[in-house]
């Protein structure tokens, strides 16, 4: 699908309509039913990427969490056995783990298992230059010639979108990359502010641009706090943007609230009008819960959902258990400028 508006797309969303999208409805309205789940393959949902047209998994695997098993071998069971069972979303980045993540996932992938991935990694850096070199590099570590889903990591400063759309900027990289078959889908990622996503989506739409995939936190405390789910959401379902939920649990952090159990946050996460859930998963114990949780899903009631957030309330209000908007212990770009270029 092409990622660039037209002059007649560009006037249909303007300014004023983008922000009057932003303002609408805080909290989303449910699907229709029929569309939790066209199709399944071994107990897992898939879901459409926005207007790519493209079915991937209703709970992805993250990137992150797979660079963490001491040894080698046991990433790579999880990642294959999670393809064998109907998982097919595949989150990566190039500076998760020093690059391991990449190199363990392109030795997973071998053998086959490439084709029947959808392979998304992300990029550091702001400049042409910088992006470039990354991507040659997450190409060579994940043993592919080209990418499902190349996204911008860690949007977290108001003038993170400024230096990606500016002359010379990775944008120009992404671009060029998409026409040469490197790139298939075009998104962005962030996890610290919902005023900082809507500003990148505004700047593409000031440049014709219109992404692909958002990646943003979802979760049950996210509703009550800086919300994702009520700023952001709307506006790429309005656009039909692929929606990547990630976070579920918080990094394990909102579990430490004792107010919701891993399958009532993946299942919250799952409620939502999600491409995808991308949940970490360093164990087998771990992929078998993320299964589960497919395999038990249902479409929630409004009583149901109401019932979460209200046990989530008090213990969400101040963000204490969302640190990756509160602390900056997840921010791999600020304690690394470097990645930048």
């Amino acid at each position: 699908m092409e990622t660039s508006l037209d002059e007649t797309e560009t006037s249909g969303m303007n300014r004023r309509e983008f922000l009057k999208a932003t303002i609408a409805a805080g909290v989303v309205a449910g699907l229709s039913r029929g569309a939790w789940a066209a199709q399944e393959q071994g107990g897992m949902p898939y879901r459409t990427l926005g207007r790519t047209g493209e079915k991937i998994s209703a709970i992805g695997l993250g990137g992150y969490h797979i660079g963490q098993p001491k040894a080698e071998q046991e990433s790579i069971r999880i990642i294959r056995s999670a393809i064998d069972r109907g998982m097919n979303f595949m989150d990566n980045c190039w500076d998760y783990n020093d690059g391991e993540s990449e190199i363990r996932m392109g030795k997973a992938l071998r053998d086959g298992y490439r084709q029947r991935a959808f392979l998304m990694t992300k990029v550091d850096g702001r400049t042409k230059e910088s992006a470039h070199k990354q991507l040659e590099e997450s190409l060579r570590r994940l043993q592919t010639d080209h990418l499902d889903l190349w996204q911008f990591h860690e949007i977290i400063r108001m003038e993170d979108p400024d230096r990606i759309f500016a002359p010379g900027g990775a944008l120009e990289a992404a671009q060029e990359a998409k026409q040469a078959g490197k790139i298939r889908y075009i998104g962005f990622t962030g996890h610290k502010d919902p005023l900082i996503h809507l500003r990148m989506l505004q700047i593409a739409v000031d440049h014709k641009f219109r992404f692909d995939a958002v990646q943003m936190p979802l979760n049950v405390m996210d509703a009550h706090f800086r919300s994702f789910q009520h700023q952001v959401l709307p506006v790429l379902l309005k656009e039909e943007i692929g929606v990547l939920g990630m976070k579920p649990m918080g990094g394990g952090v909102i579990l430490k609230s004792q107010t919701v159990t891993p399958i009532d946050c993946l299942h919250y996460a799952l409620n939502l009008p999600t491409s995808t859930v991308i949940t970490g998963i360093d164990s087998m114990k771990i992929l078998d819960q993320a299964f589960e949780a497919a395999r038990t899903f249902k479409p929630m009631s409004q009583e149901q959902v109401s019932a979460l957030l209200s046990h989530t309330a008090e213990a969400a209000a101040s963000g204490k258990y969302e640190l990756f908007k509160t602390a900056s212990r997840f921010d791999g770009t600020a304690h690394n400028p470097q990645w930048l270029g």
